[in-house]
């Protein structure tokens, strides 16, 4: 009994592990493409929303399934660093591919820019790879926010609440330090941000 009471998960971890798998990247952006795609431009942009989301979350979701699959991937949120350097750039091509797609077909502008937005933060986060395990989760929840404000309007900076309680998650589960969320906060806020309003 003593041994099942140490080794269960306490409530704080649960928590933890709740946060991380819900607002992980893939379902960040699941909502925040048609988010921003119906606001702006209505159906048609819920439509162009659909298949940047195909491009930037679902087909990286598979690239990560299939890596579990082979064991060359140990976990969804790809825990491990090395193989990170591995998929980031699987996922950096998908992206880029749904963006030179949405300019040919002149895509909403403000869908382009936020597929552009993705591509760009992941730059930083792939060459910081190679040396610190920078976290995703925070850079996503960060960059997805500033662009909503940007896009939207200042009231949408609300969500930023959600940053850090991301980032507590990742730390509480050990997956990150606190200076690993940090800087995948500005990481992703400075790099998506800054692109999406050039690029609008």
């Amino acid at each position: 009994m003593t041994t099942e009471a140490t080794t269960a998960p306490s409530s704080r971890t649960i928590w933890a592990r709740r946060i991380t798998d819900g607002v992980e990247p893939k379902n960040v952006i699941i909502a925040l493409l048609p988010l921003l795609g119906g606001l702006r431009y209505g159906w048609q942009g819920i439509g162009w929303a659909a298949f940047a989301a195909l491009f930037a979350a679902v087909v990286p979701t598979l690239f990560i399934r299939r890596g579990m699959r082979k064991g060359t991937v140990e976990d969804r949120h790809v825990g491990h660093r090395q193989r990170r350097l591995t998929i980031l750039p699987l996922i950096m091509g998908s992206v880029l591919l749904s963006f030179a797609v949405m300019i040919r077909l002149d895509a909403p502008a403000d869908l382009t820019a936020l597929v552009l937005a993705m591509f760009a933060s992941l730059i930083p986060i792939l060459v910081i790879t190679v040396c610190w395990k920078v976290s995703v989760h925070t850079a996503v929840t960060a960059g997805a926010v500033v662009c909503l404000a940007i896009a939207l309007g200042p009231l949408w900076l609300l969500l930023s609440l959600l940053v850090p309680l991301v980032g507590w998650s990742r730390v509480v589960l050990r997956d990150h330090t606190v200076a690993q969320t940090v800087v995948g906060t500005v990481v992703g806020a400075l790099t998506a941000g800054l692109t999406f309003w050039a690029a609008r």
